[in-house]
């Protein structure tokens, strides 16, 4: 295309500038706009810049005649606190220590951090995100009930364990992807929901986590799942950490939840977090290419499918750090319940698990003790009986005379003795009545190798056995009077036996919803006579409302 004449006039001028310059050897003859032209140029060509070149607004005042700050008050000093947000903005401190090793997750984190802070802002209001300065990485996050972040530090919380920023990015993120969904959509910021609070305070602690809500996973306790999952990635791959395994494995009942999992975790690719969902509704061989063609860190799958992979081996998961099993009741419905034992045992490194409880129901229990082996958390906002008490064992025993009430005693201690469920002795606590002999009681357990410690309200005893007896397989024996129940912690005691004239209903649900917080290898000993069973009818219908056994001597009992 021909140039125009304004271009070869220019052209021109140009030239004789140049000559010009190169006759006289400086820019002095020039006039002042064309030298202040020729040396902004040189500074460009040379890499120095003026504050203010090219982006100065501002007006000089009598402290900066100039304009070198660019309107800032002080250019020499730096802010030592990372200001809070205005608005619907979130800030982030920027610190080159916070990225994670070899530019995966953290560098993933960063490049998100500029174009989220218009998006995720919006749906966290009025947040502050402000330093720790007992970890420089994290970022303490407060939550009130109207959805903003404060405050969400209580007395008595560590403030090592507040969620990190990169978790409140990955929240930001699926929230986004909600917005986005037309058939979906959420209430209030996840970073403000309660239960997703109350489960990071579980899961910073380490233990394993019963979720007893008597409801399978949500969007929301979803998104709060995979975000901790992909914070405790980002974290170990800063310590240097890798993995050959898959991080989490979210194992579903059916292809329709695997499919609400998968879209749940969809949004943390852009972060560095690959998903892949396996289930029988795909062909066979098309899952061996996917996972060959990537390592993900989640894996959401059905038990059937997984086992299929596991045997072609196709698919390593003994090195799987997060298990998560959602819904039991769907699971035994659908015969998967063995599999999942089988999945559980192909697991060899330290599992932190997490159940979510579908189902009250007391069949379920010993698949539940066989997951959560260890020290538990319990989850649930559900304030009823049934979800405080869940995963207990009430045991209701009919007696016809004092004597065989001793002797259903002695057997249930012998029981929970013999049991191998429990690595740890079993802390054990009788709760006597007035009337109960505690002669005869002693003397039966003395010759189990056991002896009566009178009082608890220190905490748990420590053990008094005979010497010829193991004291490593032997329960730890408490007694304390009824009275005595509001003086002492029931959560330590894995066992409790009721040696009462049948308590208040009220009573009984005191010590059955604060027993065994931390096991689900709680059991509630009752025994009752002929003449108290005809006045528990109450006891009835909250055995049948939390799932238990009821004896039909105690059923018809009660009836008449």
């Amino acid at each position: 295309m021909a140039k125009g004449d304004d271009a070869l006039a220019r052209k021109r001028n140009k030239s004789s500038r140049k000559k010009l310059r190169s006759k006289n050897g400086d820019s002095s003859s020039v006039s002042a706009r064309v030298a202040a032209i020729i040396a902004a140029k040189k500074r460009r060509k040379s890499g120095k810049r003026r504050n203010c070149q090219g982006m100065c607004f501002s007006l000089p005042t009598l402290d900066d005649p100039y304009n070198d700050r660019n309107g800032n008050k002080d250019l020499d000093k730096k802010e030592s606190k990372v200001r809070p947000s205005k608005g619907s903005k979130r800030e982030f401190p920027k610190d080159k220590s916070s990225s994670a090793p070899n530019g995966t997750r953290g560098d993933a984190c960063r490049e998100k951090v500029r174009s989220s802070k218009e998006g995720s802002g919006n749906a966290t209001s009025g947040h502050i995100a402000k330093r720790s300065k007992t970890c420089p990485e994290r970022t303490k996050v407060n939550v009130n009930v109207e959805g903003g972040v404060q405050n969400f530090q209580e007395e008595g919380f560590d403030s090592s364990i507040s969620p990190s920023k990169f978790l409140i990015l990955c929240l930001n993120a699926i929230e986004k992807a909600l917005y986005h969904d037309s058939f979906k959509g959420i209430n209030k910021p996840l970073s403000a929901d309660a239960w997703g609070i109350e489960f990071w305070k579980c899961y910073s602690s380490g233990k394993d986590i019963l979720d007893t809500s008597g409801l399978s996973s949500t969007d929301e306790k979803i998104a709060w799942v995979v975000s901790s999952a992909a914070d405790s990635i980002a974290r170990k791959e800063k310590e240097g950490l890798s993995f050959s395994s898959p991080y989490l494995l979210f194992l579903v009942p059916t292809q329709e939840k695997a499919t609400q999992v998968r879209s749940m975790c969809k949004p943390l690719k852009a972060l560095g977090v690959h998903t892949v969902s396996i289930h029988s509704g795909a062909s066979l061989d098309h899952q061996i290419q996917g996972l060959k063609s990537c390592e993900p860190e989640f894996l959401v799958s059905t038990p059937e499918r997984l086992l299929e992979l596991v045997a072609m081996q196709a698919i390593d998961i003994a090195g799987v750090s997060l298990l998560v099993v959602d819904g039991l009741d769907s699971f035994s419905k659908g015969g998967y319940l063995e599999m999942i034992q089988s999945i559980r045992k192909s697991i060899s490194s330290n599992l932190h698990t997490i159940v979510f409880s579908d189902s009250f129901s007391c069949a379920y229990v010993p698949v539940v003790q066989d997951l959560l082996s260890g020290p538990i958390q319990r989850l649930s906002l559900n304030t009823s009986v049934a979800s405080r008490s869940a995963c207990i064992i009430q045991s209701l025993n009919f007696c016809t005379s004092e004597e065989e009430k001793l002797s259903k005693v002695i057997q249930a201690l012998d029981r929970a003795n013999d049991s191998q469920l429990c690595p740890q002795p079993l802390k054990m606590l009788f709760i006597l009545g007035k009337e109960c002999n505690v002669q005869e009681l002693a003397a039966a357990l003395k010759s189990k190798g056991h002896d009566i410690v009178a009082g608890a309200l220190c905490g748990v005893p420590e053990i008094k056995n005979n010497s010829e007896v193991d004291s490593r397989s032997r329960p730890v024996v408490a007694k304390i009077d009824m009275e005595q129940i509001n003086t002492i912690d029931l959560g330590n005691y894995d066992s409790i036996f009721i040696l009462y004239a049948f308590p208040p209903i009220d009573k009984y649900v005191q010590i059955l919803t604060g027993m065994a917080r931390h096991t689900v290898n709680g059991v509630l000993h009752t025994f009752i006579t002929k003449e108290e069973a005809s006045f528990a009818g109450s006891l009835v219908e909250l055995l049948e409302e939390c799932g238990q056994a009821v004896p039909e001597t105690v059923r018809n009992s009660s009836l008449t």
